[in-house]
């Protein structure tokens, strides 16, 4: 980063209205992507590292169909009714320069995995407001089938409709608390 530690350092709060945290796999001849619309997190930086929590709310998944949104929420795919959460938790995030890596956990249907996570992070910035933000871009690519999303249907072919590897994808801006 090129702001300074005492700059960026701090407790900084998720601005859900500009985030987003989504996801995509591998479907038939192309990419299937969704959505999620309801997220929580909480950053905190100190020197060059940082911790982060986040949640998203299960129902608020976002795809272009009621039916397959109401099929994404079934114990087929995220159980919604069950785990109404998935959650992202990372204590320790190497912050080098404005590249960003970590180990943490991640909860989907109520199996807890480790994952890793790349990024970036931007400088900080004040606003038209006075607030000051800072952005924070995640991704990993994780197993559905490590934490109980299996379902799938078979093609003529034999081959499954649904690919193993999902990517996730969260584009996060904060505001400092």
């Amino acid at each position: 980063m090129t702001t300074t530690t005492e700059t960026v350092t701090g407790t900084w709060h998720l601005d859900p209205v500009h985030s987003s945290v989504g996801f995509e796999v591998p479907y038939l001849v192309g990419t299937f992507k969704g959505q999620f619309r309801e997220a929580d997190a909480e950053l905190t930086l100190s020197d060059k590292r940082a911790s982060l929590n986040g949640s998203a709310r299960v129902e608020s998944v976002d795809v272009k169909d009621e039916n397959l949104a109401a099929h994404l929420q079934s114990p087929d795919f995220f159980d919604a009714e069950r785990h109404p959460e998935l959650r992202f938790a990372a204590v320790d995030i190497d912050l080098d320069g404005g590249r960003v890596s970590a180990r943490g956990e991640l909860t989907i249907k109520g199996v807890t995995r480790p994952v890793e996570v790349t990024g970036r992070i931007t400088d900080t910035l004040v606003d038209g407001f006075g607030r000051e933000r800072i952005g924070l871009e995640l991704s990993a690519t994780v197993n559905r089938h490590d934490f109980g999303v299996s379902w799938n249907m078979p093609l003529p072919s034999g081959e499954p409709a649904v690919g193993d590897e999902v990517t996730i994808a969260a584009e996060l801006y904060f505001v400092r608390a």
